[in-house]
């Protein structure tokens, strides 16, 4: 069974919401993350149901169903090899590749996602640190915290951005915060929990709380 672009697109959000079927979700809900009005939502979601890709109830929410979580993990994967492409063979910068991704992942060729993953070397992460689900819909996780939760003299690694706008990117660049910089907290002020950050052993940041919040850190 083939979904269509837009059917496929609803699905991705609801899984996301609904942190990977392990919550219901409400139609306000996938219309504030969908931009779009309500009613709209009710008419895609009664296709979604017809299609068993979701349970969906009237005034109680919908879930997930497995089928759903196939497909829906099957478009995160598409989108995530197509980022590690563009980025590794094309020379995208990393605030660059999501609105083309959001157009290849709807291509429908599992032989040419194959040959993708097997030239791309079976990346695990695409270029913002997010985990690339296999071709049977297995995701790798690692035990990540945020950097704003980090306290003095604590270390790790860059490994994920929660926030992957371009704007936030953009910022990350010119401050030298990348996936994969060393870093080690220097200070914390308890004022507004910003932070004094080393990075790499050589360069001093000084972060907001805001930001510190959308970097995820695997502690050494």
């Amino acid at each position: 069974m083939e979904l269509t672009t837009a059917e496929e697109n609803y699905l991705k959000a609801i899984y996301h919401l609904s942190d990977g079927g392990k919550k219901s979700v409400s139609t306000n809900d996938i219309a504030a993350e969908m931009n779009t009005k309500a009613a709209s939502v009710s008419d895609m979601l009664r296709k979604l149901g017809e299609k068993e890709v979701i349970e969906y109830r009237k005034y109680y929410g919908l879930q997930i169903t497995e089928s759903g979580k196939r497909h829906a993990l099957q478009t995160i994967r598409k989108h995530r090899l197509w980022e590690v492409f563009l980025v590794e063979k094309l020379n995208f910068a990393w605030d660059e590749v999501h609105e083309v991704a959001e157009q290849l992942e709807h291509i429908h060729s599992p032989l040419l996602i194959q040959r993708l993953d097997s030239y791309l070397n079976y990346p695990k992460f695409d270029p913002h640190g997010d985990p690339i689900p296999d071709e049977f819909g297995d995701v790798r996780s690692r035990p990540r915290v945020q950097l704003n939760e980090m306290e003095v003299d604590q270390t790790g690694q860059i490994v994920a951005v929660k926030d992957s706008s371009a704007a936030f990117l953009r910022y990350l660049d010119k401050v030298g915060a990348y996936i994969g910089a060393r870093i080690k907290i220097l200070d914390k002020v308890e004022f507004d929990g910003s932070l004094e950050i080393l990075v790499d052993q050589k360069k001093t940041l000084f972060m907001s709380k805001e930001v510190a919040c959308n970097i995820l850190v695997l502690q050494s």
